[in-house]
């Protein structure tokens, strides 16, 4: 995209932007670091996606449009869909993610990733710890000085769930529900038990690795959750804050600094 362009949207004008999943694409306004107006669909369904973007576009009256991905092969057909319409700018092409790292390599990290560290950091300003819980649960920490130590992935709840039925010859096939806590805690048939075991996984994971990460740190920074399954951790005492807008935060204050700095490098 041209510099003006990137300037002119991504600063004083508000822009459509689209986080775009594995299984889900959040879609939301972004104007001056903020968000409003966000909702998620499922990427079954691109047309209403589309068509979501376009209508959020008309209605908030955004110059055009910014794309976040994990998953290049379905941005790439949005991407092409909403060209036709306005402009659409790629996070990682034509605006950099603004947030330093300490990785051995970062030609791999997912944008989703770094974009909820920018979010997360311009939210707390402080050291803090990322949770986001979608097909895949990251686990990620943040410096004080905003700089991305990095951290861990591993399977999301639907991901165990789908692995246990397609691995095994009598499992079931199930979307992950919470567990009725009047049936206690010990499975009392073959769903019950499989809902209870990816829950208890899941909440293991995340208390273990704050710990893991507070015994490094030497404190523990605070915790914040966010992805289509954070619901999960309400109400558990390691997790301070739950942000559904994460990731499009970091998009918003990408957008930010590429309007305030256009010839900068990111810091």
């Amino acid at each position: 995209m041209q510099e003006t362009g990137i300037n002119e949207g991504a600063g004083g004008e508000s822009l459509v932007a689209l986080c775009v999943g594995n299984t889900r694409t959040r879609v939301g306004v972004v104007s001056g670091g903020r968000v409003s107006e966000s909702r998620s669909l499922e990427n079954t369904d691109a047309g209403a996606i589309e068509a979501a973007a376009r209508e959020l576009r008309e209605r908030s009256s955004a110059a055009g449009y910014v794309l976040s991905t994990v998953n290049p092969p379905f941005s790439g057909k949005l991407e092409l869909a909403l060209a036709k319409g306005g402009d659409v700018y790629v996070i990682g092409r034509d605006i950099e993610i603004p947030i330093r790292h300490a990785l051995d390599d970062d030609s791999t990290v997912g944008q989703d990733r770094l974009l909820d560290a920018v979010g997360a950091f311009a939210q707390v300003k402080e050291a803090c710890v990322v949770i986001d819980l979608g097909t895949a649960i990251t686990i990620d920490f943040v410096d004080g000085e905003g700089t991305f130590q990095g951290g861990v992935i591993a399977p999301g709840l639907w991901t165990m769930l789908r692995s246990l039925h397609s691995t095994t010859a009598a499992l079931p096939e199930l979307r992950f529900e919470m567990p009725d806590p009047a049936r206690g805690p010990f499975g009392k048939d073959t769903r019950h038990a499989m809902l209870l075991g990816v829950r208890n996984a899941v909440v293991g994971l995340v208390r273990q690795t704050l710990e893991t990460f507070a015994e490094k740190y030497n404190a523990f920074a605070i915790a914040v959750a966010t992805g289509g399954d954070a619901g999960i951790l309400e109400g558990d005492p390691f997790v301070e804050r739950f942000v559904p807008d994460l990731q499009m935060m970091g998009v918003a204050q990408a957008c930010l600094r590429a309007a305030e700095s256009p010839d900068d490098e990111p810091s």
